[in-house]
């Protein structure tokens, strides 16, 4: 199902896509300079609604105008909370890709109220910039996380992510291999597709070991 967001002055597009014997709803936000409909976005909905989760992907202002710019930050979040108010779902798993899952982790921090925060391939520190660390919020997320990120993705170095002072609600899953965009080297021995077979398996065992928030409203 397509639809329409209003968020401030603007309106993006969305769509639903349910999952056979539906277990939750990931709202997805993409990243910096992908789209509710790029490459990486589908292959990962594909996946997760094998699993049985229902998945949301929209647009964010800048994407919808055609921009190369991403929005400040205050206006992707509010575009995350515009849009997880359309959506129903009695188990709710906010997060997405890069930059979007940033964006929603940074919600989490502040007390929105959902089930869970999915990150894939988060993005620590920019390329080349270790010491320009995007973490201080991370440890103030109670939700359960599970944080995805290729041990190739150069914006996210291994000993630097371990590093950061996260709960127990946060795990951690190490994909062997990918890069910041989950794509694997031939040389590796493995193959795109054996990469998102993890995420999706990862997902449905942290799905499997975590609860639904007993009280849950649509933000603070």
């Amino acid at each position: 199902m397509t639809f329409r967001v209003r968020v401030g002055d603007a309106e993006v597009s969305a769509i639903h896509e349910p999952a056979p014997n539906s277990i939750a709803t990931f709202v997805c936000a993409h990243g910096a300079g992908g789209n509710m409909n790029d490459r990486a976005i589908l292959a990962v909905s594909k996946e997760l609604r094998g699993r049985g989760i229902d998945m949301v992907r929209f647009n964010f202002p800048y994407t919808e105008r055609g921009s190369g710019r991403p929005d400040p930050m205050p206006v992707l979040q509010s575009c995350i909370k515009a849009v997880v108010a359309e959506v129903s779902s009695r188990r709710l798993i906010i997060g997405g890709r890069s930059m979007g899952g940033r964006a929603a982790s940074m919600l989490a921090a502040e007390g929105f109220a959902a089930d869970g925060l999915l990150l894939l391939a988060y993005p620590l520190h920019p390329a080349g910039k270790p010491e320009q660390l995007r973490d201080a919020h991370l440890p103030r997320i109670t939700m359960p996380v599970l944080c995805l990120n290729g041990t190739r993705d150069p914006l996210c170095r291994r000993d630097l992510m371990e590093a950061v002072a996260v709960g127990s609600n946060f795990e951690m899953h190490w994909l062997e291999a990918a890069d910041h965009s989950f794509h694997v080297q031939k040389s590796s021995g493995r193959t795109d597709a054996d990469v998102l077979a993890e995420v999706g398996e990862a997902t449905a065992v942290w799905m499997a070991r975590t609860e639904p928030s007993a009280a849950r409203s649509t933000g603070p």
